[in-house]
């Protein structure tokens, strides 16, 4: 491509008399100039006969297009009536122009060729600050700068705006034919090798990021600071062209990058982020491009400085001036790697080693008390959406296991909800919060009437926790009731009632557990066995404080539980002085599909419900709903107090999570998806031996293996393999039950009919190859 004419037009042969009488005609008596210098214009400072400034005029170079001119000048009114407060240089009025005539600038002819002339207001402030000397609130406030000149401009257009610009990185490949004059040639790789990865990886991206008009050379060079090297003053807005938003973000980083050593380079880097994202917070595709367009303005700088020197256009010393600092920040940006660089921008502890590095450093760091990975061969994941997870290969998995994240995977809802409230305020409840109160309205309103208080806290476990104190205040009573192979949490209160986790060998006094109906070998249908636990209780001069269910039981094999069978364990517990807790941490908001909590399908009132993670797809949020009489006995003693327990953040993201079920219908959706699930399952594996069951309710749903229909021995080896296979093509499940034989499928209530046949398909392959 040939190279623009603003580059190969030589600088105004304008002279210091000159400059003084083109300040004339805007009605300034100047008695001298002093040249400021420029790349390819002219700036004079204009004096007054005491050597005071009095303003400052800028002479275009001929191939400077008039209307290209008037494009700036109505981007500095645009951004005075935007943002007012920024400071930016705004062209003087001509005096007495006449209707039709140019408002902001005059012609000096000169041999043939017109230059426009424009002139200044003074700026206090310092030009060429050192950026070395920036503090870190000044890095941060350059970000800022940045960012709050970006959106000003948001709403500004002129059709000059759409034009090739030497800085504009998005045009990049223009350099190539300048890359020759780089003298030497390992920099000449470096900068051919950094344009190659441009238009390979990064041009095929650009038409899917933000645009507008930008300022595009925000630069040391182009603004005033002060003494603490803060913007007081925008002074050049040669650059503008419309192109990428975050391409203004390059000039700055590599201003401010240079002179530093390659220790504290990101570290710059990221505070400038810092201050831009407090005003635009970028999104992930412009993150992920941030090094790539820093790496490729360094590259366009150091081939437009070595060609202009090459040229004769500017004295070699003044050109290629940066040009040292350029080349090591490129350096140091190629030797890290742009996954190097991107993970140090954007996030410096995403772990960027290989899987075994990293199941290594884990086991070191973790110890052996953490659960396991999930397979002997781990997944690292990168990236997940809806019911998709993507890991570090780009290899997606349809997620058949993960409950947590209950309307999906990153919703979108969810997700702005947190950004939002986390750009403006996150605080604990000491303080009036009104969509605290609102959140725990919404959630009484979709419980009896009875259950009319609200506690919030962070997760299951502390809602289980405080549920238990609760009980045992309320009641006086010390004992703990719940099933064979149950998960309540990790709290000291809840690891006994958690026997998922917990050896039955440290079972304490105070606990007994009760086998739950197994509905497909028909086995524990009556109650006697948990009037058994009761006694066995008696029997040690305890009485039961509360008796906790999971109502999908998705830890002891998902069971779909007669209501009558729930009502008749409400009524003894009751009977023997202890209250009922509906743990729907699992089972709640919707999982059912029948209804929001998993408790309303037995037709029973608990005492206390109990809210986990899901309750904010995965934010740590969690909530107990009781009766107001039970609130009181405990406020009596004690009082509850949980230092981030509903705080906006949290408290924003569960209101997201409501309006999702509410908008997407989502109750429906699970009611129609499971149903679908089910039965293309049963039809699929009709004749597969090892499938003993295949059951359910809604989105919380076991497939049961077993060594044969006939014996209905639990196949934990086989379970494992064919959750192994199902991984291997591409869908994750999970493994339960007290024989660890049962395939627990619960995805994100984003799961749909259209997926059903994709988690068929995988099932029967995975079966082919392990039955």
């Amino acid at each position: 491509m040939s190279v623009d004419p603003v580059l190969l037009a030589p600088s105004p042969p304008c002279t210091l008399a000159d400059a003084c009488d083109i300040a004339s005609r805007f009605g300034l008596a100047a008695a001298a100039a002093h040249d400021l210098g420029s790349e390819r214009d002219r700036t004079f400072m204009l004096l007054d006969a005491d050597g005071r400034g009095l303003a400052v005029m800028k002479v275009s170079n001929a191939a400077e297009a008039a209307d290209t001119l008037d494009m700036e000048a109505a981007a500095v009114e645009h951004i005075a009536s935007v943002d007012a407060g920024l400071p930016i240089a705004r062209p003087w009025p001509v005096p007495g122009a006449a209707d039709g005539d140019p408002l902001h600038r005059v012609a000096w002819h000169h041999e043939g060729s017109t230059h426009w002339a424009r002139m200044y207001s003074l700026i206090p402030g310092h030009a060429r600050h050192d950026p070395r000397t920036l503090d870190d609130a000044a890095l941060i406030a350059w970000g800022t700068t940045t960012a709050r000149l970006g959106r000003a401009l948001r709403g500004f257009i002129h059709p000059r705006a759409v034009r090739t610009m030497p800085w504009d990185v998005q045009h990049a490949s223009r350099c190539r034919t300048m890359v020759p004059a780089i003298k030497v040639p390992s920099t000449r790789l470096a900068v051919t090798r950094v344009l190659d990865r441009f238009d390979a990886a990064i041009a095929p991206r650009w038409p899917t990021l933000r645009a507008q008009v930008v300022h595009g050379d925000l630069t040391i060079d182009n603004a005033l600071v002060d003494d603490a090297g803060r913007i007081v003053g925008i002074v050049d807005f040669g650059d503008m062209s419309h192109t990428a938003l975050v391409g203004d973000i390059a000039s700055v980083l590599d201003s401010l990058g240079t002179g530093r050593s390659d220790s504290d380079l990101m570290r710059v880097a990221r505070l400038v982020l810092d201050g831009y994202q407090r005003i635009t917070p970028l999104d992930a595709d412009e993150l992920d491009v941030v090094g790539d367009l820093w790496a490729t303005r360094l590259a366009i700088g150091v081939a437009i400085a070595s060609w202009r020197a090459a040229e004769g256009l500017e004295e070699a010393e003044f050109a290629e001036r940066y040009n040292d600092s350029a080349v090591a920040m490129l350096d140091h940006l190629l030797s890290l790697g742009y996954d190097g660089v991107r993970r140090a921008l954007v996030d410096p502890h995403d772990g960027g080693e290989g899987r075994g590095l990293l199941a290594a450093r884990r086991d070191r760091v973790f110890g052996p008390a953490v659960e396991s990975l999930s397979y002997d061969s781990p997944i690292q994941m990168a990236a997940a959406e809806g019911t998709w997870m993507f890991d570090t290969d780009g290899r997606r998995y349809l997620d058949m296991y993960n409950n947590v994240p209950c309307v999906g995977h990153t919703h979108p809802r969810v997700v702005g909800a947190i950004a939002r409230q986390a750009r403006s305020l996150n605080t604990n409840l000491r303080y009036l919060h009104g969509s605290a109160i609102e959140l725990a309205e919404r959630l009484t309103a979709t419980c009896p009437p009875s259950l009319d208080t609200v506690f919030f806290m962070n997760s299951g476990s502390e809602a289980n926790d405080l549920a238990w104190r609760l009980a045992t205040t309320y009641t006086g009573n010390t004992g703990g009731l719940c099933t064979t192979w149950a998960y309540h949490g990790i709290s000291q209160a809840m690891a006994p009632l958690s026997p998922e986790t917990l050896p039955e060998q440290h079972l304490p006094a105070h606990v007994e557990r009760w086998a739950p109906t197994d509905t497909y070998r028909g086995l524990h249908t009556d109650v006697s066995g948990f009037t058994a636990a009761i006694s066995r209780l008696a029997a040690r001069g305890i009485a039961p404080a509360m008796t906790i269910l999971d109502g999908v039981l998705q830890s002891d094999g998902v069971y779909d539980l007669d209501p009558a069978y729930v009502r008749e364990l409400v009524r003894l517990t009751h009977a023997g002085g202890g209250l009922w807790v509906a743990d729907e941490v699992q089972g709640g908001h919707g999982r059912t599909g029948e209804t929001m909590w998993s408790f309303e399908r037995f037709g029973i009132v608990p005492d206390f419900v109990t809210l986990g993670k899901p309750m904010g797809n995965g934010h740590p949020v969690a909530a107990v709903i009781t009766r107001r009489e039970i609130a009181e006995r405990f406020a009596a003693d004690t009082v509850f107090f949980s230092t981030f327990g509903g705080n906006q953040v949290s408290v924003a993201a569960a209101h997201a999570v409501l309006d999702v079920i509410d908008d997407e219908r989502v109750l429906a959706r699970v009611t129609r998806a499971g149903s679908a699930l089910r039965d293309e399952v049963r039809a699929a594996t009709a004749g597969v031996e090892c499938i003993g069951d295949v059951r359910g309710m809604g989105l919380a749903n076991a497939i049961e293996i077993v060594g044969d229909r006939t014996n209905k021995q639990p196949d934990a080896a086989r379970a494992a393999a064919i959750k192994d296979a199902l991984r291997r093509n591409g869908v994750l499940v999970g493994t339960t039950g007290s024989a660890a034989n049962i395939l627990k499928v619960r995805p994100p209530l984003a799961f749909t009919t259209a997926e059903v046949a994709l988690f068929v398909d995988a099932l029967v392959q995975s079966l082919d190859g392990e039955v």
